[in-house]
């Protein structure tokens, strides 16, 4: 599992079968500290629920074709699901 931020809404001019009614996000992926880590990924939204600016996480490879239906549609990265809070021992909450 995997945490990132939604930052935009990717708006595609053609989908794969299977896809036709799932969102693509674009994520900034973080580190354990909530910092920006490596650069923006697209994601399939799984939840059909995320929005700009929520706390998500999502998987890769494999696991994100698994995460939608129908299985196996051709996805490197799916959301699924939305974070309402991270705690840390020892570094009090954040969100």
């Amino acid at each position: 599992m995997l945490l990132g931020r939604v930052i935009g809404v990717v708006v595609p001019c053609a989908v794969c079968d299977g896809l036709e009614a799932t969102p693509m996000l674009l994520v900034q992926p973080l580190d354990r500290r909530g910092e920006p880590a490596g650069r923006p990924l697209v994601a399939a939204d799984a939840t059909r629920m995320a929005d700009p600016g929520e706390l998500v996480y999502y998987e890769g490879g494999r696991e994100a074709a698994l995460a939608l239906e129908p299985w196996f549609v051709p996805v490197d990265h799916a959301i699924v699901g939305i974070v309402d809070r991270v705690h840390q021992p020892g570094n009090g909450p954040a969100s």
